[in-house]
């Protein structure tokens, strides 16, 4: 998607004509779920527990990083996890399986990205609870569906509503006229909501909100050389590369480390070509994981990926596996 408008998380006043949809988009929110919950439109299981993650505003919060974490923390608590998801920006509308060899505008840039980090088995479709069927076909005893809360045509056991602890709900309207898809009420139906601090995990967690970090590693090559931490790239200049839903926090943990930015921000999902890239200066070039999986191709020499890994406290782990331990005695 296109960078936030001004007047959701801003002080700009809402334009007339968002103002005057709001409310229809309301009626055909409210609608939608009524529809659901009242068993007019199905929701479908896949015979093996469900792990939702996603939001309540449009745009990006964090829920990638997520989504890899708890695939490595059901791994290891001995789940086989398969990862659901749309696939937003890819070319095509087949569902597909995605691996490490999958080429980006195929697969997508977040499930590419999820594919490489944890190895797990990922299914593009646009129907969700389809991709939940054959995970489930496939061996996966656990699945988990990246940025799902609103397509509940998946039934789901554990909703994850993740929150951008700086931004939050903005100015607490709908869409168009703010940034909500469904009402706030709806974050209190979720069994977790996590609050993304950023990397330094400063921030305000609310009554029953875990807080989690978003920390960044060495940077990764995009071409043949070595890993550099961060700290290499301190006083200097680097071009900063971003096409995620808030560019501004990429940026912001680059000049917090020392590191001189000139920052060069892209839509969401945003479709890279090689002139994207040909900068005038020929400075380091850092990008975001989910930006370099599309442009490993054509970077310019020197360009870095850098890798960020979700920490959250060691209780919502327990309450997590706890609550999905119960699917192991009484399958679903």
């Amino acid at each position: 998607m296109a960078r936030a408008p001004r007047h959701w998380y801003g002080d700009a006043p809402v334009p007339f004509a968002a103002r005057a949809v709001e409310p229809l988009y309301r009626f055909v929110t409210l609608a939608r779920g009524a529809l659901y919950a009242r068993g007019v439109l199905r929701s479908h299981r896949p015979g093996v527990p469900v792990v939702v993650v996603g939001n309540i505003t449009a745009g990006g919060t964090g829920k990638t990083p997520l989504t890899i974490a708890l695939v490595e923390r059901l791994r290891a608590a001995g789940w086989m996890p398969g990862v659901a998801s749309r696939g937003y920006g890819r070319d095509g509308s087949a569902p597909l399986w995605v691996d490490d060899a999958t080429p980006a505008h195929l697969a997508g840039d977040e499930p590419l990205l999820i594919a490489r980090r944890t190895g797990a088995k990922v299914r593009v479709d646009r129907d969700r609870a389809r991709a939940a069927g054959e995970l489930a076909r496939a061996g996966c005893d656990v699945i988990v569906c990246d940025d799902g809360l609103q397509h509940y045509r998946l039934a789901r056991d554990v909703e994850i509503e993740v929150i951008d602890g700086a931004r939050r709900y903005g100015n607490g309207r709908l869409l168009p006229a703010g940034p909500l898809r469904e009402p706030p009420a709806r974050s209190q139906r979720c069994d977790f909501r996590v609050v993304n601090l950023g990397d330094t995990g400063q921030g305000d967690t609310g009554f029953g909100e875990w807080p989690v970090r978003l920390v960044p590693s060495d940077a990764m090559p995009l071409q043949g050389r070595r890993p550099r931490p961060l700290a290499a790239f301190v006083g200097q200049r680097v071009h900063a590369v971003a096409g995620i839903g808030d560019p501004s926090r990429f940026f912001h943990m680059l000049k917090a480390r020392g590191i001189a930015v000139v920052p060069h921000a892209f839509a969401d999902h945003h479709a890279y070509r090689a002139e994207d890239l040909a900068f005038t200066s020929p400075l380091p070039v850092l990008m975001t994981e989910k930006d370099a999986v599309k442009c490993a191709a054509f970077a310019p020499e020197h360009s870095y990926a850098v890798p960020i890994a979700a920490e959250l406290p060691e209780a919502f782990w327990t309450a997590l596996l706890d609550r999905l331990d119960r699917f192991r005695r009484t399958p679903a």
